[in-house]
């Protein structure tokens, strides 16, 4: 996929064909936005236009109001990863300035979608806004359309459940560590990424040593507790169980880390890129009175976490693309 970074340094010819345009966050590329994607990728195949996405590198909000911004469920990078996966085929990924916060929506449309981006067709949600404080709408998107020779596709949301299918639903179920609610509404695990770092080695002197994840990686994480996963690393992929705190055992006030125990694993990937998917909600972080409490109940955690991603890994073993 062909990704564009700034809209002041988009080459001319960077769209000289016609292009069908989705535009929205994408943050985390749940279900909804898949169902976007998918009628993005329908739309361009029948009209013979590039499939392409339009998007902001953070949330609007982080410039407008940071103290009201939610984290993102996906870094830039996992965001582009996951758009190339389903079949976009350009991106223009851009910072939301305070420039093009003033752009009027005329405008807008006529500079970034029409000249920059060659758009013969739009899809947008049913709750679009755009151009100077969000003063455009899908209303004025369609006169638009009219005006300039494009069409518009405006699509309803997906409800799960009864209820509507959104990046703000999915943080809120990350809180409460329900990982697999998550997971029903994105349609893939949640996923972390960061390096692997030195940390305490506790878990070597009780038998189960453990990765420890840089405190700045990617992707949200979902709330302290232990999980079963599975982590991809230096190429491999192992069940993992892992352990989202500090260590209440040890350090009450300890703060909160990622810490990994790979199964069937051996080896030194210390500098290593690792991203963890995050299956089941395994317990809540306890504090246990003496170290043979807790090494029985890290024992207990790894039993489940074999038992529990064995069966996956087994599925991934017949798609290796899919685990990396």
């Amino acid at each position: 996929m062909r990704t564009f970074r700034s809209f002041a340094a988009l080459p001319q010819d960077a769209f000289t064909s016609a292009t069908a345009v989705a535009i929205g966050k994408f943050d985390g590329l749940h279900l909804g936005h898949r169902k976007i994607i998918t009628e993005l990728i329908n739309t361009a195949r029948q009209r013979d236009y590039e499939p392409c996405v339009f998007t902001f590198t953070d949330n609007p909000l982080a410039t407008l109001a940071p103290e009201k911004c939610p984290r993102a469920l996906a870094s830039t990078e996992q965001r582009i990863e996951l758009l190339a996966k389903a079949g976009v085929s350009a991106t223009l990924m851009v910072d939301f300035t305070r420039e093009l916060a003033r752009l009027e929506p005329a405008e807008f449309v006529y500079r970034v979608l029409l000249q920059g981006m060659n758009a013969r067709e739009i899809l947008v949600g049913h709750d679009f806004k755009f151009g100077k404080n969000g003063s455009g709408d899908v209303q004025l998107l369609r006169e638009l359309g009219q005006q300039h020779g494009f069409a518009v596709r405006v699509l309803s949301d997906i409800e799960i459940d009864g209820e509507r299918v959104s990046s703000t639903r999915i943080r809120e179920l990350l809180e409460r560590a329900d990982v697999t609610g998550a997971a029903k509404l994105l349609g893939r695990t949640q996923s972390v990424r960061g390096l692997v770092v030195h940390g305490a080695a506790r878990g070597r002197t009780l038998g189960f040593p453990t990765a420890n994840m840089q405190p700045k990686y990617a992707g949200l994480a979902p709330a302290d507790g232990v999980y079963a996963g599975y982590a991809t690393v230096a190429g491999e992929t192992y069940a993992a169980a892992i352990s989202i705190g500090g260590n209440p055992t040890f350090t009450p006030d300890a703060p909160s880390q990622i810490e990994v125990h790979l199964l069937d694993f051996s080896g030194n990937i210390y500098g290593e890129l690792m991203t963890l998917q995050f299956v089941a909600h395994l317990r809540m972080m306890t504090a246990y009175r003496g170290i043979d409490a807790l090494v029985a109940q890290i024992s207990e955690d790894v039993v489940n976490t074999r038992r529990i991603i064995a069966p996956i890994l087994d599925g991934l073993a017949d798609q290796p693309q899919a685990a990396k």
